[in-house]
């Protein structure tokens, strides 16, 4: 059994642990990152990237169906869904390849393998090829990850009832579905499947779906999800599958009583789990708090020369948020940089389901109930001129300021690119901008962006083409 030194060893390859070894090799520490399985962890290889290419794909048959309204036709739309998938897999494919060329180009040291924490600074390697191999390191990053939630009597079987990743890859778009869960990955896959010729079912056990989401933005999507004829059940929760016939048939308990939902398959996305099984913890003085391991603000655990980052540290469950913490743990441990402790309310969170949801910082509930006096403002997509020419009027963008300072403390999207506008108020929040700020800024003419200037305005009374 040979035997490594390093400055630094990562366990984990997914978007938190590549982000950190690459960052740690720049700053000059020799570094290892160890992958059981492939680089790019979840998030690159069945979550974020892949559920985009399949989202995009459903947004193209969408729009087929609705090209008259753009001044053109064409006949017979429709979709493989072989090819739908296997697009989704070659984006996984290319960019995976990336991660690797990445930190051959970084000089980071790769190893294939599942690794264990052996204490006194060890890591023991069970190589993927075969044998074992000790990697000696002053500090190591733990970076393994989640899985699944799974709930007792519902478990997956991966043919009826789903988890993410037998949603990723169907072999046919079914006829009927439930979707267990409305958070993020729950409402990506309701709108993919619905688009593309699913009836769809959402069960939520809260009051709402989106529960993490300011509660008007929830509303909004909740009747948009019901127009496009997508039904959902909230403050239930499912008891039971029966699989004996050729579908499922969920029994679904309310306030209201129980019915029975009869479908073709299930996709349960009720939450994550950190993998913190079977990686030595129990060896070290590292804390578990309900599947997740447990750290300060610079991601150090309780064990001296350990630290825990991105979904096995808890939430919130975000590859960007990983990669941060990647990068401000390494700089900490290097003393170089310029570090600071992750702030969370400056985490933007996006759900790409359409109409698109996109979040940072407090929502109006939780503003108020921290004590905070508010000014609230709200601007229609219907009331922006790009929104209407793109055929995309319906939508709404809130911002919630502190009424004594203006600080900017949470802002709320809902409808197209929301997305990808969300940065826009995630710089502002990290600056700590206030509204006069946002108010002396020029927006583009026409862009969508020119929502959130007049949001803002609207905050203040001051709102210009509304």
């Amino acid at each position: 059994m040979s035997e490594q030194t390093f400055d630094l060893v990562v366990i984990g390859g997914g978007p938190g642990g590549y982000v950190a070894a690459i960052r740690s090799a720049q700053l000059g520490l020799k570094t290892a990152c160890v992958e059981r399985e492939h680089l790019g962890g979840i998030c690159l290889n069945w979550g974020c990237i892949p559920t985009k290419a399949l989202l995009r794909s459903a947004e193209v048959y969408h729009l087929l169906h609705h090209l008259d309204e753009y001044g053109l036709a064409a006949d017979n739309a429709r979709f493989d869904a072989a090819k739908v998938v296997k697009r989704s897999r070659n984006v996984s494919k290319q960019l995976s390849g990336g991660v690797a060329h990445l930190l051959r180009k970084n000089k980071v040291t790769v190893i294939d393998g599942a690794a264990r924490l052996a204490g006194g600074g060890k890591v023991s390697v069970a190589l993927t090829k075969g044998g074992e191999e000790t990697l000696s390191a002053k500090h190591i990053i733990v970076a393994t990850g989640a899985r699944a939630r799974v709930l007792p009597g519902l478990e997956a079987d991966g043919d009826k009832v789903w988890t993410y990743k037998e949603a990723m890859v169907p072999e046919a778009i079914p006829a009927s579905l439930l979707v267990v869960g409305s958070g993020a990955i729950g409402m990506e896959f309701a709108s993919f499947y619905a688009d593309m010729g699913a009836a769809v079912t959402v069960v939520e056990v809260v009051d709402r779906i989106l529960p993490v989401e300011d509660e008007e933005i929830a509303k909004f999507v909740h009747k948009a999800f019901e127009k496009r004829g997508i039904k959902i059940i909230t403050g239930a929760k499912v008891t039971n599958l029966d699989k004996s016939g050729a579908g499922v048939v969920a029994t679904v308990e309310s306030a209201k009583g129980g019915e029975d939902v009869a479908v073709e398959k299930v996709i349960m996305a009720v939450g994550i789990t950190g993998n913190v099984e079977d990686i030595g913890l129990e060896a070290t003085k590292v804390k578990v708090d309900r599947g997740h391991i447990v750290i300060d603000e610079w991601c150090q655990t309780d064990e001296p020369g350990v630290y825990a980052i991105g979904d096995v540290a808890g939430p919130p469950w975000l590859a960007h948020k990983a990669m941060h913490e990647g990068v401000m743990c390494v700089e900490k441990i290097a003393g170089k940089g310029h570090p600071h402790p992750m702030t969370v309310t400056n985490i933007p969170g996006c759900t790409y389901c359409r109409p698109q949801v996109a979040s940072v910082g407090l929502t109006e509930a939780k503003a108020k109930e921290q004590g905070f006096e508010v000014k609230v403002g709200r601007f229609p997509f219907m009331g922006n001129g790009k929104a209407i020419a793109q055929g995309e009027p319906e939508g709404l963008i809130k911002t919630v300021f502190d009424a004594k300072t203006g600080e900017l403390l949470g802002a709320h999207m809902v409808g197209a690119e929301v997305t990808e506008l969300i940065q826009g108020y995630t710089i502002a929040k990290t600056m700590e901008t206030t509204e006069a700020e946002l108010m002396g800024t020029v927006f583009p003419h026409p862009t969508l962006s020119e929502m959130m200037h007049e949001a803002v305005l609207d905050a203040y009374g001051q709102t210009l083409h509304f």
